[in-house]
């Protein structure tokens, strides 16, 4: 299987799980200045085209998860920091903003491995990610407001989705950074590991998930987004259709009969 080649990012494939993994610690895997954005992209579009893949793990090399955006940029008003309204609304429409639509059209289960701080942008993309696990050296922060300026990646909208209206608003309200077990109250990850045991667990996880039959997998990862923004009846009619397309697919059976054979013994 012939992987996609990305710029400032490293890909592995393993047994259906993919792990890319933010390889720019010069810039502390910073989302600007870089090809880190095309590099998601780029990711997600070829795993929605491979069917095999069951599960993506997103991670950074070096001390930090992601810095967000470039901070040296911002005070010199260059690179994609540069320019008038019109000219950075639409950098930020073809650069920054295609990472949030892409993460959320993945079509398998998407596990943030933070390793070291995560924020800004940087942030947002844990709450991106289906489920996130810490390590102890991580750090969180929302903190847009504390430099004059609005999550513009859609940070507003993705956090409350995962702690709740009124946390996500202290956070971004007063851009304070909190550590990896203040993360594991309010619910932001599953659980907070020792450094050297975070790759080991977020594999562990990616395994026992990519364990199940892979078709199903996709779908119920896509009635999992659709339950957010569908009615109940409608909602109930998708999962009519996408139920029979399961009880026609050879891995039902498959997965049916491997049960059977265990409590036969």
């Amino acid at each position: 299987m012939s992987l996609p080649q990305l710029t400032d990012s490293i890909l592995s494939l393993n047994n259906k799980i993919v792990t890319l993994t933010f390889n720019r610690h010069d810039l502390r895997n910073a989302l600007t200045s870089t090809q880190i954005a095309d590099d998601i992209v780029d990711t997600v579009t070829w795993i929605n085209k491979t069917k095999d893949i069951a599960v993506l793990i997103i991670t950074g090399a070096g001390s930090a998860f992601s810095s967000g955006g470039n901070i040296k940029d911002m005070a010199n008003r260059s690179g994609d920091f540069a320019g008038d309204v019109s000219e950075l609304e639409n950098r930020y429409r073809q650069g920054i903003q295609r990472i949030p639509l892409a993460i959320q059209k993945c079509e398998v289960p998407v596990i943030a491995a933070i390793n070291g701080p995560a924020i800004g942008a940087g942030f947002d993309i844990c709450n991106m990610c289906d489920l996130r696990i810490a390590s102890s050296k991580a750090k969180f922060g929302e903190t847009f407001v504390n430099l004059g300026i609005i999550p513009g990646d859609g940070g507003a909208w993705f956090m409350q989705r995962v702690i709740g209206y009124q946390k996500a608003a202290e956070l971004t309200f007063t851009g304070k950074v909190i550590d990896a077990n203040d993360a594991l109250d309010m619910g932001l990850v599953l659980k907070v590991v020792e450094p050297e045991q975070l790759m080991i667990a977020a594999n562990e996880l990616a395994a026992e998930i990519a364990s199940k039959p892979t078709a199903a997998l996709r779908m119920t990862k896509r009635l999992m987004k659709m339950a957010q923004r569908t009615e109940l009846p409608d909602f109930l009619d998708i999962c009519a259709v996408f139920q029979g397309m399961c009880h026609n697919n050879p891995e039902h059976l498959d997965a049916v009969n491997e049960l059977m054979e265990k409590l036969a013994k």
